[in-house]
């Protein structure tokens, strides 16, 4: 879109006649919703001019969701109305969700049923005083609070006798002039009204979403009609490719192996800069970018196929080796005679070979990964031909872009009352019990509820035995009639989810469960059904997979005890669902829990939510203390609910607490703001840990989770572990000593594709290298790294120095580079840099590097094309070209205002806003451009990834640190400098906006397409996308995990578990459950009867409370214990070269240095490791005859020597014989007095018992490995 603005603006600039300043303003009016006007200058409307009424709080509120959805269906949401039939638990869980995903609209709908005490317990927005007026139906308590969560979203109540059917073909609702686009029926509708809605959303291309939750089984049906269009089945982003090579192959060779083209034939290979495309056979791409000659190819789709090279098995080529990249890098034909050659070589060999007679040689397929073959004989290749010839491809010469498109895929789905009856093997999410066809009881029972309804004019009842023998024999006799129709659901065996045809029995005891369950719901399933169902209505966008059709949830592991003394009487508590199920027992326990909610952002509001729900800490020992560092941000405003506008801005653990407190004032919380981490173990110490039921983690970073873990592995503490990214989310349930903890995977925050900085600094062709160049080098240099360094060498530059000594040698010449940059600029504004001054300096900054650093480039490569008669811009090089002061396009205006504002908050200049005063102060500067000579200095074209500084950099450093050693003995008249710790979601801090103005300068440079500012915000803030939809699905799953903690469920085994990994963008498909692994076994190493593994939940425990061990008595008992020798103990987890003990400290104790009688000095060799430069006094010595003078020197030399190791033979000592934990106190207690120690004394003092990590082997050398040792003294 910047493109598009910059032209349409550069043509208003041209025709306008009323200002002949080159850099004046582009006008352009806005009406504002009041009434009046805003004039909008230059460029891009940029984040930071967006002040009072002009803040587009709308687009700030769903930022991490447009980062999962992209800007297009973001828009098609808004004309998504929604009508939500039934507004119990799963009804206000799916308007929560479908209100803050942003859709248009949302009607509720509740059937005039009246809040009850027991709604209380799934419905949240349900008070006591709703209940108490005995009027107030579902909706119309849920009314006034959902339409809080976004003002941008409109939420209206259907009366309760309105008609259902003659509402769904209402087509102006909400007074938006548009239809209904899906209909949730979130609660069960008399047969004939329900078949009825479904066929009229069918016939009308409304989407039909059935979500229902009955006591413990859940179930979800989707229905997009006859004919649905999908445009995106995954949501997973699109490949764009850049171009390195395109050859034409007259004649494929025999050893490339290329889909659908023959030996002999033409074929045309394109190389990609990436090292893997990741597309597949029969993809297709759009061309973009092609240059010199091959422009008509833009724009044209094609489709591509993956190129594959024959290999003798025999050969083992590594594909991930260096030689096999790096032989990749060559044209095609020379990689096919590479391998040609190396195939003749083993086949030779293979046929000498008497014993492989009438054998066949053995050869493997290797994919290429940075090549693909273009189809020319499909619809898409002939339409191409048809404007071009296979020759316009032997003009490549750089440049190009494969875009990668996804065709649209159609689907038909059945109607609700096919699928009800014709589903033989309905899903179910627990995928063990999906090939055991327990979905058929499932399926069989909501049909029987259906006929049971009919017949008797209600549902039925809560544990009401009359009622579920009557269901047992309804859904008896559907399965009986059912026999004889093909592909029908009946009670038939079904082996690995196939269906045998084999009658069985019935399951009475599950349908009649249900039944007896049936008017009860809990939390957590109607916050999964929630989630899960607001994501379908999502998907009526065209935007991903609807699943297919239904999914069924049954958790039998929660009904535990159907004493009836314990399930009932009901007395009308706002915990009565829940009791009906799992017992007053569970509800006691529920009271006392102790649960640690670390984080309170989305997940944990969801978490949150759900502990008040069901009750969790209102007893007198029971206590929920939730954490959370963050403040509320309006990006939180869209899937963090418990908060409001008004919230903004303070703490979320806080606010979140409060929220659920009104809910239910009976519970027990506690909120703080504090990091859970090594530094707060003072605060979460023993006692808080010891004390807890469960960890309960809502983190968004893996450091933490790790920790986290860590401390229940430790405590011995279950915990419950979630998260969710766009559209994928996934939860684990650890169990003390009877799962694999979150630490025993492998998960890294690092960014697996790095970028290669060559790439960025001089050649870049994607988008993303400038947004990445602009916040690595720009944004650090100038706002960051560079006045930070600056403001410590002004508040004390000895110290500075001796820090410049810790740095490698570029990140010196950066420090110093930049110091003397920023005293520079002080010196050129005459001593103190106002607003004037950083306008000059965003200016200079502009002009070095995109003009002037852009003709050196080019200068140098045309320099050396001269010289090596070889064209450099080939592949993926482009020639950038300059920017032009004297011919302005917008962006440099956009890019000075931003610039020059950041400048001045590092400079605590006051900063100008307006933009008619900004253009005033450029106006009046007369700002000019200098004219570009080549200046000699040499230009890196490398194409490798080298950081190392020049031979002359080292000169060039010590020639720095000598003009600042000048200002040293005096740093009182420069200026102070702010940091700018980088801030994605302030619009108001000229972050985004410099970065935006930057990547775009860079890509207008280079030729490359502009980035709108949302997506340079996602990619430098490295935004996670987020969604309320997903975030409440998981969330009701682990709730679900939690009530099983609770009924003790872990000492049946961990099967009654289940972990989860789903996709609720990609289909049914993707919802995975599965029951947790069993702790990850690690082999000590040692042999029976010792111990031959253990797992991370082991430990050994030394307890020497009443006489203490030392540190040799310790090493002696581990030896002996184990049959090995120790070499190290040291604190456990400890990454760093410290110890407890080192059995090479031991060896100290044995070094020795004396003389004999003619003065003659003896070292042990173990002294010259430690002490090197006693050698040369040694050998002097030696050498010297004893009357020599020199020898005072270098005997003395010796002495000082054999002091430090006499004192260091005694600390050894003293701590081998020392106790354990003065050892400890020895080597980990900070020297230096200040918060440091305070804090490990802290910590100490509140522990008796230190933690530690055991390196030892065998007499044979074999490494051994121990658990963690807990030593208790």
């Amino acid at each position: 879109f910047l493109q598009t603005t910059m032209t349409k603006r550069s043509t208003t600039a041209t025709n306008s006649n009323d200002n002949n300043n080159n850099h004046s303003p582009t006008n352009k009016r806005i009406k504002m919703a009041d009434g009046g006007e805003v004039v909008l200058n230059w460029g891009d409307w940029m984040g930071s001019y967006k002040t009072g009424n002009l803040v587009d709080n709308e687009s700030e509120r769903i930022d991490r969701q447009k980062a999962a959805f992209g800007g297009e269906t973001i828009a098609r949401l808004k004309d998504l109305n929604v009508l939500i039939v039934g507004m119990q638990g799963v009804g206000v869980e799916t308007a929560k969700n479908l209100i803050l995903s942003n859709v248009g609209g949302v009607m509720l709908y509740d059937g005039g049923i009246v809040c009850k005490e027991e709604h209380r317990g799934s419905n949240f927005y349900v008070t006591r005083e709703h209940v108490l007026e005995e009027e107030t139906t579902l909706g119309a308590a849920s009314l006034t609070e959902l339409r809080t969560l976004n003002p941008f979203c409109r939420v209206d109540l259907l009366d309760g006798n309105s008609a259902l059917t003659e509402e769904i073909m209402n087509k102006d609702v909400l007074g938006t002039r548009r239809g209904y686009a899906a209909v949730v029926v979130a609660t069960m509708l008399p047969k004939k009204e329900l078949f009825q809605l479904n066929e009229l959303a069918r016939a009308n291309g409304i989407a039909f979403i059935m979500a229902v939750t009955n006591g413990v089984t859940s179930s979800i049906f989707s229905d997009f009609g006859p004919n649905h269009e999908i445009t995106d089945a995954t949501g997973e982003p699109t490949q764009t490719l850049a171009i390195s090579n395109v050859e034409v192959l007259d004649s494929k060779p025999k050893l490339l192996d290329v889909a659908g083209v023959k030996e002999g034939e033409q074929v045309v290979v394109v190389t990609v800069a990436q090292n893997e495309h990741g597309l597949e056979d029969g993809d297709v791409v759009v061309l973009e970018d092609l240059r010199q000659g091959m422009e008509g190819l833009n724009g044209m789709s094609v489709t591509v196929k993956r190129v594959a090279i024959a290999s003798p098995t025999a050969a083992k080529v590594d594909t991930r080796g260096v030689a096999f990249k790096t032989a990749l890098g060559l044209p095609t034909e020379s990689v096919v005679s590479n391998f040609e050659r190396q195939y003749d070589f083993y086949k030779s060999a293979f046929d000498e070979d008497e014993g492989n007679a009438n054998k066949k040689f053995p050869v493997r397929t290797i994919t290429i990964f940075n090549r693909l073959a273009f189809v020319l004989n499909d619809d898409n290749g002939k339409k191409m031909l048809e404007k071009t010839s296979v020759d316009a491809f032997r003009q490549y010469q750089s440049g190009g872009l494969l875009n990668q498109v996804r065709p649209p895929i159609y689907k038909q789905y059945k109607s609700l009352a096919e699928t009800l009856q014709g589903t033989p093997v309905p899903q179910m999410l627990r995928g063990e019990d999906w090939e055991l066809g327990k979905g058929v009881e499932v399926h069989l029972s909501i049909a029987a509820a259906l006929d049971f309804h009919e017949k008797n004019n209600r549902w039925p009842q809560l544990h009401n035995v009359d009622d579920s023998s009557q269901m047992v024999e309804i859904a008896t006799s559907i399965s009986d009639s059912r026999k004889d129709t093909e592909g029908a659901c009946w009670a038939q065996s079904i082996q690995y989810g196939f269906p045998l045809g084999e009658p069985r029995d019935v399951d009475k005891k599950r349908i009649a469960r249900y039944s007896r369950l049936f008017a009860a719901e809990l939390t957590g399933f109607c916050a999964f059904l929630g989630g899960a169902a607001a994501q379908e209505v999502i998907k009526a966008s065209g935007k991903f997979t609807p699943i297919d059709q239904w999914v069924h949830h049954d958790e039998e592991a929660l009904v535990v005890d159907e004493c009836a003394s314990n399930v009932g009487p009901l007395f009308g508590s706002r915990y009565d669902y829940q009791i009906a199920i799992m017992g007053k027992d569970f509800q006691a326990r529920a009271a006392n829990q102790r649960v640690f909610l670390v984080g309170c952002g989305a997940l944990g509001c969801e978490y949150l939510k759900g502990l008040a729900l069901m009750g969790i800490a209102t007893g007198k020992d029971g206590k929920i203390v939730v954490t959370d560092m963050d403040r509320i941000e309006v990006s939180n405003l869209s899937r963090q609910f418990l908060f409001r506008q008004p919230d903004v801005g303070h703490p979320k653990s806080v606010r979140g607490a409060m929220v659920v407190k009104k809910w239910n004032p009976s519970v027990n919380i506690e909120a703080l703001e504090k990091k859970v981490g090594d530094d707060s173990e003072d605060y979460f110490n023993d006692k808080f840990w010891e004390n807890l039921s469960v960890c309960w983690n809502a983190l968004d970073n893996v450091q933490a989770r790790q920790y986290t873990d860590a401390r229940c592995l430790f405590y011995s503490k279950p915990l419950l572990e979630s998260g969710t990214l766009g559209t994928k989310c996934n939860h684990e349930v650890v169990l003390p000593f009877r799962t694999s903890s979150y630490n025993d995977g492998k998960e890294s925050d690092d960014n697996e594709n790095q970028i290669a900085m060559c790439t960025l600094r001089s050649f870049p062709y994607l988008p993303k290298h400038c947004i990445e160049y602009a916040k690595q080098a720009y944004f650090s240099d100038y706002f960051e790294f560079g006045p930070d360094v600056y403001e410590n060498f002004r508040q004390d530059p000895m110290a500075f120095f001796e820090q410049l000594d810790t740095m490698d040698s570029g990140e010196q010449s950066r420090a110093l580079r930049m110091i003397k940059a920023f005293i520079d600029l002080q010196e050129e504004a005459g001593g103190s840099i106002d607003f004037n001054a950083c306008v000059r300096i965003a200016f200079n900054r502009m002009m070095k590097d995109f003009r002037t650093s852009i003709l050196d480039l080019s200068h140098s490569a045309d320099e050396m094309e001269k010289s090596s008669g070889k064209k450099f811009w080939t592949g993926t090089k482009r020639r950038p070209r300059p920017v032009d002061w004297n011919d302005p396009m917008p962006l440099l205006m956009e890019y000075l205002y931003s610039t020059a504002n950041l400048y001045a908050s590092v400079w605590r200049a006051e900063v100008v806003r307006d933009r008619s005063e900004f253009q005033a102060v450029v106006d009046e500067l007369k700002l000019e451009q200098s004219i570009w000579e080549p200046s000699g200095d040499k230009v890196d074209l490398s194409e490798g990834d080298n950081e190392e500084e020049s031979g002359d950099s080292g000169e060039d450093d010590e020639k720095l640190k000598g003009e600042l050693y000048k200002f040293a003995a005096d740093t009182s008249k420069l200026q102070p400098a702010q940091p700018q710790e980088f801030e994605k979601d302030d619009d108001l801090n000229f972050h985004i906006d410099f970065l935006t103005a930057a990547t775009n300068m860079r890509s207008w440079n280079y030729d490359i397409k502009a980035s709108p500012r949302h997506a340079v915000k996602v990619t430098a803030g490295r935004i996670i996308p987020a969604l309320a939809t997903t975030t409440a699905m998981v969330c009701g799953l682990v709730d679900i995990e939690f009530a099983k903690l609770v009924l003790g469920l872990q000492s049946q085994g961990s099967d009654k578990f289940l972990n989860s990994n789903i996709n609720l963008a990609a289909g049914s498909g993707n919802f995975t459950t599965f029951a947790p692994d069993p702790p990850v076994p690690i082999s000590t190493g040692l042999d029976a009867p010792q111990p031959v593994s253990f797992t991370s939940w082991d430990r050994i425990d030394l307890s020497y409370k009443l006489n203490e061990l030392s540190v040799e008595q310790l090493v002696a008992y581990l030896e002996k214990s184990f049959g090995v020798t120790v070499n190290r103990i040291f604190l456990h987890g400890d990454t760093e070269d410290r110890a407890l003990y080192n059995a090479l400290d031991k060896k100290k104790l044995d070094w020795t240095i004396s003389y004999d009688d003619e003065g003659k000095v003896t070292v042990s060799d173990g002294v010259y490791t430690q002490w090197p430069q006693i050698r040369m006094a040694v050998q002097m010595l030696g050498r010297l005859p004893p009357t020599s003078g020199q020898r005072a020197i270098f005997k003395t030399q010796v002495e000082k020597v054999k002091v430090s190791l006499e004192q260091t033979k005694e600390s050894c000592m003293k701590k081998f014989q020392g106790n354990v934990s003065y050892a400890y106190l020895q080597v980990y207690r900070p020297s230096e007095e200040g918060e440091k120690q305070d804090y490990f004394d802290a910590v100490f003092k509140g522990k008796d018992y230190l933690t530690l990590g055991v390196d030892c082997h065998t007499e044979m050398e074999d490494d051994i490995t121990l658990p963690c040792v807990k030593y208790t003294f």
